[in-house]
């Protein structure tokens, strides 16, 4: 069946009738929406919506993620061929899952973004899908927790990361992706005490009630056990995961624009994620893929299969049965 699918599906992300379903497309050719969902701004029956944020004006060091959803969607035509391994069921057969393409902008009108992008997310949230934010750079989160917070409140955070991003500023409209996690905790969205960072690997004077499990606390920890320690400090709540891709080690995620030596293997973040298995995952997102600094496409694999992941997350508690 896959053989002869292959033969005849081209551009699956204009012509898929079904959003559920694997696909067989030539992964080398095609229009490369993401999974390759189909592309449609129409969410009626929609489980999940990947969006695209483009947006990478509030980096500190090294621009370029402005490229990433571009680049995650495009590695990510070597997945759909078949379910997840591992995993034991199939998201993309199970779940509708669509393309919402990405949030449009001013991009000279930088003071707008915020409460552009948080009406992009609470218009696909109305619309009784889920979110699934491929960016752009770590500031994103922000304004996407926010839509969240305001269906759900404060939500329970897991955030991987090489950073805290939890520098003190409590100047509220400056955009600033070292910042974010600070200002979701004094803005109320998040639970401090049922939130956690993970691989985090520089400094930080306060954590502001999160718990941290850092780099080196992984490598010494099997993955199993840092997974039960996420799921004990989570328990129950609407949970919200954000992965900054610099939570790899820059020899498994070079591209990026602030890389920290020490970091996570891919393996030891796909079992942990794989582990996380049952929380209540209401959204997540992946971010600061820099496509400039990338080798070999790696950096945007590596965010492709963490996008995976989280849709598997997110299905695993709403899957038929």
């Amino acid at each position: 069946m896959a053989l002869e699918d292959a033969k005849s599906q081209v551009d699956l992300a204009f012509t898929r009738a079904d959003p559920r379903g694997l696909a067989y497309e030539n992964a080398f050719g095609g229009a490369t929406s993401f999974l390759r969902r189909r592309y449609t701004k129409d969410l009626s029956g929609v489980d999940l919506a990947v969006t695209g944020v483009p947006f990478d004006q509030a980096v500190t060091h090294r621009t370029g993620a402005r490229f990433g959803p571009r680049a995650i969607r495009e590695v990510s035509t070597l997945q759909p061929f078949d379910p997840p391994h591992g995993w034991g069921f199939s998201p993309l057969e199970e779940l509708s899952v669509v393309d919402y393409g990405d949030l449009a902008f001013d991009y000279a009108r930088i003071a707008a973004f915020p409460e552009a992008l948080r009406a992009h997310i609470a218009g696909i949230l109305a619309a009784g899908a889920g979110t699934l934010v491929l960016g752009g750079d770590h500031f994103i989160s922000l304004p996407i927790l926010r839509a969240h917070a305001a269906r759900h409140g404060p939500l329970a955070l897991i955030q991987f990361d090489a950073h805290s991003d939890l520098w003190p500023d409590d100047d509220m409209e400056r955009i600033d992706h070292g910042t974010w996690t600070y200002k979701a905790v004094q803005q109320g969205l998040i639970d401090p005490a049922r939130s956690v960072q993970v691989g985090i690997r520089t400094q930080c004077d306060d954590y502001c009630g999160l718990e941290m499990i850092d780099a080196r606390a992984c490598h010494e920890l099997r993955a199993a056990a840092v997974a039960e320690r996420i799921r004990a400090r989570v328990g129950d709540a609407p949970c919200y995961i954000s992965f900054d891709i610099d939570a790899l080690d820059p020899a498994f995620a070079p591209g990026t624009g602030t890389p920290v030596w020490g970091g996570l293997a891919s393996w030891q973040a796909a079992a942990i994620l794989r582990d996380l298995a049952g929380i209540r995952l209401i959204g997540g997102d992946v971010v600061e893929v820099s496509p400039p600094y990338d080798h070999g496409m790696i950096t945007a694999v590596a965010g492709a299969h963490v996008a995976m992941e989280l849709i598997c997350l997110y299905a695993w508690t709403r899957r038929a049965g």
